[in-house]
């Protein structure tokens, strides 16, 4: 299963970034390259320890629909949302938060599991780990523009 972990230094309070990298609104604008809109559970505001949501979006030009739930919840310092349905055969999503000096190291860790047995396996190498790693970059960029900015005030729940 592949593991995809990446580091992100915020300049910003622990609880900002975590309530950020939790938010459904900043995830809609985080990925608005891919057109994604919470259409099943927690649907806005920052989502709780036991909540899920489905999202619809495009990626490979093709609308698909996945659906999490969020597993485990430590605030300020982790939490974790795993696949219930979607497009993956599975996968984990690690979020944790570390204060640092003068702001928070966000790390995340994405386990996953391609469907389609050994061309599951061969997409990974070509493209999807590439694909989702960038993917989680740029989510992580907007999460740091916002909570350094100031612009976190504007989104709800937070």
């Amino acid at each position: 299963m592949p593991l995809i972990e990446t580091q992100t230094f915020i300049k910003a309070e622990i609880q900002v970034v975590f309530d950020l990298s939790r938010s459904i609104d900043l995830h809609k604008i985080s990925t608005s390259q891919t057109r994604e809109e919470a259409i099943a559970g927690r649907t806005s505001g920052l989502i709780e320890l036991g909540e899920s949501v489905t999202w619809r979006a495009r990626h490979f030009g093709i609308f698909q629909q996945l659906s999490v739930h969020i597993t485990q919840f430590d605030q300020p310092h982790s939490f974790t949302d795993e696949m219930l349905r979607g497009a993956f055969k599975s996968f984990r999503h690690q979020h944790l938060f570390t204060e640092q000096d003068g702001g928070t190291l966000m790390t995340d860790r994405f386990d996953y599991q391609s469907p389609l047995g050994i061309l599951g396996k061969l997409a990974d190498w070509i493209f999807l780990k590439k694909y989702m790693t960038r993917f989680l970059i740029q989510r992580n960029e907007v999460i740091r523009e916002f909570a350094e900015s100031g612009e976190w005030r504007k989104i709800s729940g937070i």
